[in-house]
């Protein structure tokens, strides 16, 4: 079936992280880069080609090298613990060609100094407790030699991690208009870092074998979220901060923008409104604020599966359709339309009355139950992920930013400081954020608004923005957010 992806491309996936989208857009970037095709053509046309590192040797080092450690605090000279460890690694690495890793023998001005530059390099592990398979653990992108694609055990790609959001995230920025803005940071992204040149000590003097990918699928030449993600990651760079500090904001960025691009996408197709966010700032006790940030999130939470459901209902409604209602084989020339847009039903999808009508309602049954197994949790793991969804101090998910992704909201937005009125209009505008009274009013009816509540909530969040630095009140009537990262911040 192709409904999901119809709307949305190939593919949103739920059992992700931000972390991992941004690994798996590095992983893309890079190989694109390598070949000397970042961002290129103009628009990135369908399909996305490119062939991801896989480095084994370099990854079976880090993570299935259990002896490493154990021979290294044995305190043997260095020829001795040369000899011991070589055999044990050569019989336990897989996935490579060949086993031999003499090479390192050369690289290093002892085996003591080679455990230890391993054990550096394994503590800046990427999710360290998440992945138990050894071929599924990722360091930190320091550059080119420490990007390389999810494998399983036998060598062969692997979609749990990477589940290609990653690379539909590439898309969309390839296709923005700040494409060629953006080409230079991801250049210098992989090339230059001393971390990045100690991993590539890992590694052989041999090509690899890559395999080339490209399963990926993004329906729109252009969309406004585009644009969005793109320009909050350019005022990320342009920072010029280190790349420690500056990814973790990329990552939740990104994971962000993806959420936005899934309900933006969903409105659209359901012909609804685009989504706003009602968020509250953590009170105390419960307030009017959440129960309306509970409330907006189960509507933005329904708009996906709305989209499905009105996908199929176009289906139905269009000329073709209704032409072969009218025709001498309505039930086969309605199949063969659904096949066509839907790829679906197969020989063994579909057993119930020949009667297009009751062909189209199974047709609507199945996406929708497909549409609930993956892409209709993309909207509470990518905004739980990004730090919007939360169930802090309740039992009920809602809108309730983190520090950390007010931090990162502030830093993409605000190239000094702004007034914090007009700060809250502009989270608003940009991201459909609902947090004080003026914004409250223009997306809540008159029943719901409450003026109080959300002066209130307002309240709180300057609060929480002084304690973090990023706000300076200069009188009651006057209130400033700043980016403390900016050069001239005046404290």
């Amino acid at each position: 079936m192709w409904i999901d992806e119809q709307i949305w491309g190939h593919r949103l996936w739920d059992s992700t992280t931000p972390w991992l989208i941004f690994l798996e857009f590095l992983g893309v970037a890079e190989a694109r880069d390598r070949e000397g095709v970042l961002f290129a053509p103009a628009g990135s046309p369908y399909p996305l080609v490119f062939k991801p590192a896989q480095r084994m040797f370099a990854r079976n080092l880090l993570y299935n090298n259990e002896a490493l450690g154990r021979i290294a605090a044995e305190g043997l000279s260095d020829a001795a613990s040369w000899e011991k460890w070589l055999p044990l690694m050569e019989k336990a690495a897989q996935g490579t060609t060949k086993g031999d890793f003499r090479y390192l023998k050369d690289r290093f001005a002892s085996f003591r100094d080679f455990a230890a530059l391993v054990g550096m390099l394994r503590s800046s592990t990427i999710e360290n407790g998440a992945n138990k398979r050894w071929s599924s653990r990722f360091v930190f992108p320091f550059g080119r030699h420490a990007l390389y694609e999810d494998l399983n055990l036998k060598g062969t790609r692997e979609y749990i991690n990477f589940g290609l959001p990653g690379e539909l995230l590439y898309q969309m920025l390839a296709r923005s208009g700040l494409a060629d803005q953006l080409k230079p940071h991801l250049e210098a992204a992989f090339d230059g870092d001393p971390c990045d040149k100690l991993m590539s000590l890992l590694e052989p003097p041999y090509s690899e074998d890559r395999q080339t990918r490209g399963n990926s699928y993004l329906p729109y030449a252009f969309h406004q979220s585009f644009e969005d993600v793109a320009r909050d990651w350019l005022a990320v760079f342009e920072q010029r901060l280190p790349r420690f500090d500056a990814y973790p904001h990329l990552a939740r960025l990104g994971a962000l923008h993806l959420m936005r691009y899934q309900l933006d996408v969903a409105a659209e197709t359901a012909n609804m409104a685009r989504p706003a966010f009602v968020c509250e700032i953590i009170a105390s006790r419960r307030t009017p604020v959440r129960e309306l940030s509970i409330a907006s999130f189960q509507s933005n939470d329904a708009l996906p599966q709305r989209a499905v459901e009105a996908y199929v209902a176009s289906i139905g409604t269009s000329p073709d359709w209704q032409q072969a209602l009218a025709g001498d084989a309505p039930f086969h020339d309605c199949r063969s339309i659904m096949v066509e847009k839907a790829r679906w039903p197969g020989d063994d999808d579909y057993n119930g009355p020949q009667e297009p009508a009751e062909l189209l309602a199974s047709l609507r049954r199945a996406a929708v139950a497909r549409h609930r197994q993956h892409v209709s949790n993309v909207h509470r793991s990518y905004g739980a992920g990004a730090g919007l969804v939360s169930r802090r101090a309740t039992t009920q998910l809602r809108y309730a930013p983190t520090d950390g992704l007010l931090k990162t909201i502030i830093l993409a937005n605000i190239p000094l400081r702004m007034n914090y009125a007009e700060f809250l209009e502009l989270i608003f505008e940009r991201y459909g954020f609902v947090i004080g009274e003026r914004e409250a009013g223009r997306v809540l009816g008159s029943d719901e608004f409450d003026r109080k509540s959300f002066q209130a909530n307002s309240a709180r969040l300057q609060r929480r923005l002084r304690t973090l630095g990023m706000l300076r009140r200069l009188s009651d009537a006057c209130a400033y957010v700043e980016n403390p990262l900016a050069k001239g911040t005046v404290r």
